[in-house]
């Protein structure tokens, strides 16, 4: 279950988004305006945004601005409107923007969108855990130095804590960080693609994708009793 803030200044496209994702078992937070947006999102610190683009008090746009300008647009945010231009669309995109959705919105754009942009949260959520100094848990004392304990039964190789070189293009670092990521899951829970879903916060169907396209060996974890 994941946090997705509303805001939209239209009663019926709020009451109806809400309705949607609640069903699809998300916890759903509304606001109206760019007033009640800022509130939440410092209230709630929302997994995904999906923002209107036309509201009276201050604009989607100005307010995606002020977000990316101040350092708290850590969350994917998906616009929305029914009378923006392709120049405020890409406009927005280049601001921060995940996607844009144009109203009226099928159910079958906002569910792929939603997918997608809880996905992207996921990932930063796991980056930045990844690049955060973390202390050691149950450190054991060894001869003089201290050595981390991972709990379980993990494959050798597959530390919780690994180095990767950042000095090649942005897309080979992130691919080499999630197939590291995904393989170390799969290896913690024997393969089970139910509790690695469940474990990164993915869709059954979109995690398989992912690591069908990963390259990941999805026999992992199920070879030498592990």
């Amino acid at each position: 279950m994941a946090n997705i803030l509303v805001v939209d200044d239209e009663h019926g496209i709020r009451d109806l988004l809400w309705e949607i994702l609640n069903d699809e078992g998300h916890n759903v937070e509304l606001a109206e305006n760019a007033a009640q947006a800022r509130a939440a999102r410092t209230r709630e610190r929302p997994d995904l945004v999906l923002l209107d683009i036309w509201m009276p008090d201050t604009d989607g746009v100005t307010l995606l601005k002020e977000w990316s300008s101040s350092g708290v647009l850590t969350m994917p945010v998906i616009m929305m409107s029914g009378h923006a231009t392709i120049d405020t669309a890409v406009e927005a995109t280049k601001i921060g923007a995940l996607a844009f959705l144009e109203k009226p919105i099928t159910l079958q754009k906002l569910l792929k969108a939603v997918e997608q942009g809880l996905a992207r949260s996921s990932l930063n959520k796991s980056l930045a855990a990844a690049a955060a100094p973390r202390p050691l848990v149950a450190p054991v004392e060894t001869m003089g130095y201290v050595q981390p304990v991972v709990a379980g039964p993990v494959e050798a190789g597959l530390q919780a804590s690994q180095n990767f070189l950042l000095d090649k293009p942005l897309r080979e670092a992130r691919d080499e960080f999630e197939k590291a990521y995904f393989e170390y899951h799969l290896s913690r829970e024997n393969g089970s693609m139910t509790r690695v879903a469940e474990k990164t916060g993915l869709e059954r169907t979109h995690l398989y994708r992912k690591l069908k396209q990963l390259g990941v060996d999805l026999t992992r974890g199920k070879r030498n009793g592990i």
